[in-house]
């Protein structure tokens, strides 16, 4: 505003100037002279209006803190939502809900600071809370978001029901405007680019959550050399979840990246595994086990495959022993992780 001000009375002078060069001019050149005079006080004029009425911060190119965070807000730090420790159970209000598929949903849950982040870190997962009316205790269940942990604002749930679940059941009857708890993160798996040269996913349902979070990390980062082998089974094709996702990833990098499924209850011209995950495919597909720490095997899903692949994990800050499958084709417990 005050830059405007001044150039109106710099005007009426160059009017003035004209007036004077009007004038018949000297043989001498005085004319000219005055000219010169003329212009040189709009120019002082000018300088003077622009160093001592203008904002010393805009004269020299200076951005105050507010424009520069109204310009580039996405270079501040967002808020964590989920911090661990002692922050104990925070309430989210679910938002929308999208059926997947005939017992499968996805579930977004909201944050009150729609520019906050979840907080996770690859890999962990959120501890959730839940107790009915008639519950003498509450029911807690650990599940692995499948949303982007830069992500604002939200994160996304997908819950497969199963029979006398009754986190899963509760889970799949809210409707959006309910609220559910949450805590965490739970640290799983410390990851690191690059850590190992190859990994194998072995997943079964919705075991496939901990293990989408690790593949998305490693082919978000252009850094993250890894190889990836995952091998998934499931009951029908319906119930493969994310398999567009994986997909497009094998089309994307089909050196690093190859998805092996295997079905219960194939349909007809199904040209993959059928039945269950076995021995004799984990043979064919999976890294050699002599390549040590170069390799290293993941595995999550329900109880039955735990068994037949790995074994049990006692506790989460147990691993359990190493049996089943994988210790049947050599490989060592250090190179085993059951999420």
């Amino acid at each position: 505003m005050f830059a405007r001000q001044v150039l109106r009375p710099a005007k009426v002078v160059s009017t003035h100037v004209r007036t004077y060069a009007a004038l018949p001019t000297p043989s001498n050149g005085g004319g000219k002279g005055l000219r010169y005079a003329g212009f040189a006080s709009i120019f002082v004029t000018g300088m003077y209006a622009y160093y001592y009425i203008t904002d010393p911060m805009e004269r020299w190119g200076i951005k105050r803190k507010n424009e520069i965070e109204a310009e580039a807000p996405s270079s501040l730090p967002s808020t964590k939502v989920f911090t661990g420790g002692d922050q104990g159970f925070i309430s989210l209000k679910l938002q929308e809900v999208e059926n997947i598929n005939h017992n499968t949903k996805k579930l977004r849950f909201g944050f009150e600071d729609e520019n906050a982040v979840s907080g996770l870190v690859i890999a962990s997962a959120l501890l959730t809370k839940y107790k009915g009316p008639e519950m003498e205790k509450p029911v807690m269940r650990p599940y692995t978001p499948v949303s982007d942990e830069n992500t604002k604002g939200h994160i996304d749930l997908l819950i497969k029901v199963y029979p006398n679940g009754p986190m899963s059941e509760h889970m799949h009857s809210m409707t959006p405007g309910q609220r559910l708890d949450f805590k965490g993160p739970l640290p799983k798996y410390p990851w690191s680019p690059n850590k190992h040269e190859h990994i194998a996913l072995l997943a079964g349902g919705t075991g496939i959550t901990p293990m989408y979070q690790l593949i998305r990390s490693i082919f978000n980062n252009p850094e993250d050399k890894t190889k990836v082998t995952l091998v998934f089974g499931n009951v029908t094709e319906e119930d493969i979840l994310l398999k567009h996702e994986f997909e497009e990833l094998e089309n994307t990098y089909p050196r690093r990246f190859k998805a092996f499924y295997v079905l219960d209850n194939p349909p007809e011209k199904w040209q993959q595994g059928k039945g269950f995950i076995t021995k004799e495919l984990l043979k064919t597909v999976l890294p050699e086990p002599k390549e040590g720490e170069k390799v290293k095997i993941f595995v999550c899903g329900p109880p039955p495959l735990y068994k037949a692949i790995s074994g049990m994990k006692k506790s989460p800050a147990d691993q359990g022993e190493l049996n089943g499958y994988l210790k049947e084709l050599g490989y060592s417990k250090d190179q085993v992780y059951k999420f």
